[in-house]
């Protein structure tokens, strides 16, 4: 039997049946039910609900979306995202319409079910190791970015994810923006890999904590040449910089969490003066610099230097709610956004 939160008519943002794309709470709502989509589309396979019984057409249909395909992870046959295209009536134009995307390629998070749960679990672990770039379901889907942006152009395409999906959804946006193409992208819970910092109550004890942490892994990262050290070389953030993805994090969620301390302290950073060991710190990760020191090179995949910042701060029952994708479509919804732009 199929859960609630499965149905659109159910647990869906049914309060947008007029979409403004200038307005943030409705374009999120969207790009957080495409995602929807993709994780009924393999829960529909999974299950064999076909024709009919399907439970995933909703959650694009209602929204004027098309399925155009659906991006099929290579090892376990499980569908991991879709590509979508807009394609509304011609009663439905108006204003806004401007500022839609012509297509939306959206990835789902782990399900904990058989036909996906070892895959997505392996996936994570990758996540932890920074190796998400060295997999074959992210060779497909930044291949299905990659031709769509050929196709159509950078300025009518969004990513979207939520979870795991986030976190490919941010390796694509991040592996586009090194060439110069940025697209506009909603990052849902979006794992950081860290220490729970943020999850100290005593706010001096949290700004020591990341203090000396920075402080470590700045001076790491100079013992490993690990990043820029003389006018010479290049701040390999500058090149990413302009890219600004929409973050979604909860403060309920110890996976995105620590997002929140991470943008914060190092703007405290710059106001206590020592702003240049926190952009420093801000490019490396002690994981990372481990593995690097073994002979293993790796980029933290977590680590960003621009991006807005949009923090929920409805509170939640429990960590499921916290890390869920429903709360994005919420119309009650309190939020705190703030932009920060990597200099």
């Amino acid at each position: 039997m199929a859960s609630e939160r499965e149905e659109f008519s159910l647990s869906g943002p049914l309060h947008l049946t007029v979409v403004d794309w200038k307005n943030a709470h409705h374009r999120r709502s969207v790009a957080a039910s495409l995602v929807q989509g993709v994780r009924i589309l393999e829960r529909d396979r999974q299950v064999k609900r076909q024709g009919s019984q399907a439970l995933a057409p909703p959650w694009w249909e209602f929204f004027d979306f098309q399925l155009i395909r659906q991006l099929v992870d290579d090892v376990d046959s499980s569908i991991f995202g879709a590509i979508y295209e807009f394609k509304p009536p011609e009663s439905h134009y108006h204003n806004s319409v401007d500022e839609s995307p012509r297509y939306v390629i959206a990835f789902r998070g782990t399900i904990t079910k058989p036909g996906s749960v070892s895959r997505d679990l392996e996936l994570d672990v990758c996540i932890i190791r920074n190796g998400l770039h060295e997999t074959s379901r992210f060779e497909t889907a930044i291949q299905a970015v990659r031709n769509v942006v050929a196709t159509v152009g950078k300025s009518n395409v969004w990513l979207a994810g939520h979870s795991l999906g986030a976190a490919m959804a941010l390796l694509a946006g991040k592996t586009m923006a090194k060439t110069g193409i940025f697209l506009q992208a909603f990052l849902f819970n979006s794992p950081f890999i860290s220490a729970p910092i943020e999850r100290i109550k005593n706010k001096r004890v949290k700004h020591g904590l990341r203090i000396a942490s920075s402080v470590i892994t700045a001076g790491l990262a100079l013992a490993t040449k690990k990043s820029y050290q003389n006018s010479r070389s290049v701040d390999p953030f500058a090149t990413l910089s302009a890219w600004v993805p929409l973050l979604f994090v909860n403060p309920g969620d110890h996976f995105c969490s620590e997002y929140i301390g991470y943008f914060e302290h190092r703007k405290k950073m710059d106001d206590i003066g020592i702003g240049a060991i926190g952009r420093l710190a801000t490019q490396n990760s002690l994981g990372g610099l481990l593995m690097s020191a073994t002979g293993r090179e790796s980029e933290p995949l977590h680590l960003i230097p621009s991006a807005n910042l949009i923090v929920n701060l409805t509170p939640c029952q429990d960590f499921r709610e916290a890390h869920g994708i429903h709360q994005w479509w919420r119309p009650d919804l309190h939020i705190k956004s703030k932009l920060y732009n990597y200099k």
